[in-house]
């Protein structure tokens, strides 16, 4: 699980990375899934969330550059 605050500290090339290897962490879990080889379907959730906060993090951190 990735903490908002460590993700505050990143810059926004810092967070588009972070978010480019939860995606492919997410499709990978996902391919588990759908073969059947996945046992904690739990951290699906968590790196869907983990995505949506990284993600919320950057829309914050490039509307604050935009209005500098």
């Amino acid at each position: 699980m990735t903490k908002a605050a460590d993700l505050r500290q990143k810059d926004v090339a810092g967070l588009e990375n972070e978010v480019k290897d939860l995606q492919r962490a997410h499709f990978g879990l996902r391919m588990q899934k759908a073969t059947q080889q996945l046992t904690n379907t739990g951290s699906l959730r968590v790196t869907r969330r983990d995505i949506a906060r990284a993600k919320t993090i950057l829309a914050q951190k490039r509307a604050q550059s935009a209005t500098k």
